[in-house]
């Protein structure tokens, strides 16, 4: 699935931010917005129901040309951080690193846990599908629900969802295949029990005890798309505090689910959780800075030219139309 989302995603990519060159395109006035912030220190967003308006609306097109620019401030993001930035990824890096150590024995902690609570076993089972099929199948009936009732922030909430699900995804797929991280379900009759290992790019999962095949394990994709759209679900809604509080509920449940099913390290989620935090407000405050771009052309009067024939003559004049 990862890879597929990828390869869509990188065609996406590439078509739309060369078709979206021109000067004064919707592309380049939202990267010129990228940066900008209010007089404290962050993007306001308006999330009154009444700003999502058919003015603001995202259509077809206007959803991949959001999509492709997502994808692009996202891949970029290393390439514009400050010095203060950089120092506060230092020291989440060693943050990250710290908790390694602890990777094997939450492993050992989390199978002992599965396997003698068959409680624990089924919902762990249950949950961990939210990160997969399951969320999918619940942002369309979110965004079912938007369109039956016309409840335009809805509608509008999902699709951001789904493009901070499709981007989530792309970003994480990149990370694995560069990292090459060793899963601790991977299988070795020779080595019975796995490392969380770093192995590179072009490195294969391997197979499971089964024989089954699987992909690389850093970070976890579950948990970074869940993590993904519970953000722009939390940020959407934030005037309602127990929507952020079940949205990220939610999403920790999935990413622990993805530890005791033993399908990923403690830091495979950790840093799958953050990834996805970051795609989510990325995507909500692009989407946000769109609306402020609409919001403008709105509101500026437009200015016409015209030729009327008059007394055997034509005499140009100027039509200026207040909105």
């Amino acid at each position: 699935m990862n890879r597929r989302i990828f390869m869509l995603l990188a065609s996406l990519f590439f078509s739309i931010t060369g078709i979206c060159q021109k000067p004064d395109t919707l592309v380049k006035k939202l990267d010129s917005l990228n940066k900008k912030t209010d007089t404290t220190g962050g993007q306001t967003n308006i999330i009154n129901p009444k700003a999502y308006s058919e003015n603001t609306k995202i259509n077809f097109s206007t959803y991949f040309i959001l999509l492709g620019s997502d994808l692009k401030q996202q891949i970029t993001a290393p390439f514009h951080q400050t010095g203060k930035e950089w120092l506060r990824i230092g020291e989440y890096a060693l943050a990250t690193a710290a908790l390694s150590f602890a990777d094997e024995p939450i492993q050992r902690f989390a199978i002992k846990l599965h396997d003698n609570s068959e409680t624990i076993s089924s919902v762990s089972n249950y949950v961990t599908r939210f990160g997969g099929n399951y969320e999918i199948y619940t942002l369309a009936a979110l965004g079912t629900y938007g369109f039956v009732f016309n409840n335009k922030k809805m509608q509008t909430t999902t699709l951001l969802a789904t493009q901070a699900y499709l981007t989530a995804g792309a970003i994480e797929s990149i990370v694995k295949f560069i990292a090459g991280r060793q899963r601790p379900a991977y299988y070795n009759p020779n080595k019975p029990e796995p490392e969380p290992t770093f192995h590179g790019p072009f490195s294969k999962g391997g197979t499971d005890i089964n024989g089954q095949k699987i992909n690389n394990s850093f970070p976890s994709g579950h948990t970074t798309v869940v993590f993904a759209a519970a953000t722009v679900y939390a940020m959407e809604y934030k005037n309602h505090p127990w929507i952020p509080i079940v949205s990220y509920s939610a999403a920790s449940l999935v990413g622990l689910s993805r530890i005791t099913e033993n399908k990923h390290w403690a830091t495979d989620v950790f840093v799958g959780a953050t990834l996805g935090y970051l795609c989510g407000r990325q995507v909500v405050n692009n989407y946000h800075r769109y609306a402020k771009i609409k919001a403008q052309s709105k509101n500026r009067g437009a200015v016409s030219f015209n030729m009327q024939f008059m007394n055997g003559q034509f005499i140009p004049g100027v039509v200026y139309t207040f909105r």
